[in-house]
């Protein structure tokens, strides 16, 4: 070492060399990770584009309003469209006839020749463009998705804005990771194969999607379709006829930014009559349905002709779980807000909204009075003035807690249910009764309604009602809770609430058969 270290000049700073060697060395590296990065991003940079909107969102709009309001027009079959906050007529549209889906399908088949063989990156950079839109446009989303559905300002943002940028972000992130090829372990049989599972686009796929969320129920299967290489037909519903053009064309309009084919989208709305059409078609490759039981065995019969895979999500009755270990203070400030949310949101037109309070003894005697505080307290209406934005803004109603309910065709049967139920010895708090709102008199209001004493043997525990009716069961133990949360058809979503240490949540969880 001695010998090594005389021939070294004794002069150089060789701790600063060290030191700028090992900066270079740094460099260079981070060099080699982030710039591949940068020019991704910068390839996968999101396009500015443009979407009309539709005139009925603009300021000084004033709409007729209709005195009977239906989708329905007597000797006609086009489909009205109105706003069922306020009975405000926002105009037609001509359904669809088999023809015209033969030709949106064959559309969408040839312009799914080519986006078939795009990469990851030009997918990512349609979904960028729009998010990007999203997010800038978030205001004029949340109106549009107000006026065709009823719904408030509020729940537009949370329920229809903030989840699609949410799946947007997610497929963005890790979509490319999640369709990678994946390899597959062999055996000593076949020991000279390798074995590789390959995501490959299946080709024209349709969605039937429901009403409820028209901007986050059309655009979420379209995310998911585009990113994996396919084409889509979505059928929106004939209640959200309005908005649906204006919500595709968001999509639609990216991919014609980006340089592909707008055909790869092809939107449609008709009558249930013709949607057979659409859904034994043999040019399908898989449907995606939302919606009802009953609707979902016409759908799986129809699609049974072309042997066409059907993935359905359904309504549901979806339990909470309430025990006694959570203290007073956390049942009022914590559990009661998300018990309220849960029920009330968009109306309860919501399949994974909470349909039922289950609460063990100590918590059931606690919630009553705080439940029906709480829910007479609601306030209904529109969150947008008669005259949907009017240019001066103080005119717009802040202070409402529920939008409309997308029709009062449910009406009667709901006044039945809580009949029923009150009559088998349940307890009405408040409500029961559609709501003959001063400022909306066409529209579809129902008063928040609160039930209690409410057992699994009445009919209201057993059907879903999608509507603004919170149902208390009291339960025994434990055990009784998650009986009864098993003992409806429906097995959506659950919920269990109770303090961190308490065993009875894993119980419940292990226990309650829900699918979320």
């Amino acid at each position: 070492m001695e010998l090594f270290s005389a021939y070294l000049p004794t002069d150089l700073p060789w701790l600063e060399i060290s030191t700028a060697i090992v900066c270079v060395i740094f460099a260079y590296i981070l060099a080699i990770i982030t710039i591949p990065r940068i020019l991704s991003e910068s390839e996968e940079a999101p396009v500015d584009y443009f979407v009309p909107l539709p005139v009925q969102s603009k300021p000084g709009w004033t709409g007729s309003i209709l005195e009977d309001p239906s989708i329905k027009i007597p000797g006609s079959s086009a489909i009205q469209c109105y706003n069922p906050a306020t009975g405000q007529l926002l105009g037609q549209v001509n359904p669809a006839t088999p023809d015209g889906i033969d030709r949106a399908v064959a559309r969408a088949k040839e312009a799914q020749k080519e986006w078939a063989k795009t990469t990851f990156k030009q997918r990512r950079k349609v979904l960028r463009t729009m998010l990007k839109y999203i997010l800038d446009h978030q205001e004029d989303i949340a109106t549009v998705a107000c006026l065709d559905s009823g719904k408030t300002k509020v729940d537009a943002m949370l329920g229809e804005i903030l989840v699609t940028v949410e799946k947007l972000k997610w497929t963005i992130q890790h979509g490319e990771k999640t369709l990678r090829p994946e390899q597959r372990p062999t055996n000593f049989l076949m020991m000279y194969k390798h074995n590789e599972v390959r995501w490959e686009p299946l080709g024209v796929l349709a969605a039937c999607v429901s009403w409820n969320y028209p901007f986050h129920n059309a655009l979420s299967p379209i995310i998911s379709t585009l990113f994996t290489g396919s084409a889509l037909v979505i059928k929106s519903s004939e209640q959200t006829a309005f908005s649906a053009p204006y919500f595709i064309s968001i999509a639609k309009n990216a991919l014609t930014a980006c340089g592909h084919s707008s055909h790869l989208i092809q939107p449609l709305v008709c009558w249930p009559q013709t949607a057979n059409h659409l859904t034994s078609h043999p040019e399908i490759s898989h449907i995606t349905f939302i919606g009802s039981r009953p609707v979902a065995h016409s759908v799986c019969a129809s699609a049974a002709k072309s042997l066409t895979p059907v993935c359905v999500e359904l309504g549901g009755k979806d339990p909470a779980i309430i025990l006694d270990s959570i203290s007073d203070d956390d049942l009022e400030h914590k559990v009661l807000p998300i018990l309220m949310k849960g029920t009330f949101i968009s109306s309860g037109q919501n399949c994974i909204g909470i349909e039922r309070i289950i609460a063990c003894p100590r918590s059931y005697a606690k919630l009553i009075p705080l439940l029906e505080k709480a829910i007479r307290s609601l306030r209904l209406g529109s969150s947008l003035p008669i005259n949907t934005l009017d240019s001066d803004t103080s005119k717009t109603n802040t202070n409402i807690d529920i939008g409309a309910m997308i029709s009062s065709s449910f009406f009667p049967t709901l006044t039945t249910l809580i009949s029923s139920a009150v009559s088998a010895g349940a307890t009405l708090h408040c409500g029961g009764t559609p709501h003959s709102h001063p400022s909306h008199p066409s529209g579809h209001y129902f008063t928040p309604t609160f039930l209690s004493a409410i057992t699994p043997s009445m009919s209201i525990a057993q059907n879903e009602l999608f509507a603004p009716i919170a149902l208390l069961f009291p339960a025994k133990s434990v055990s009784h809770a998650i009986e009864i949360a098993n003992s409806t058809p429906y097995a959506l979503g659950a919920s269990v609430l109770g303090s961190a240490s308490d065993p009875a949540l894993e119980t419940c969880t292990a226990e309650v058969r829900a699918g979320m």
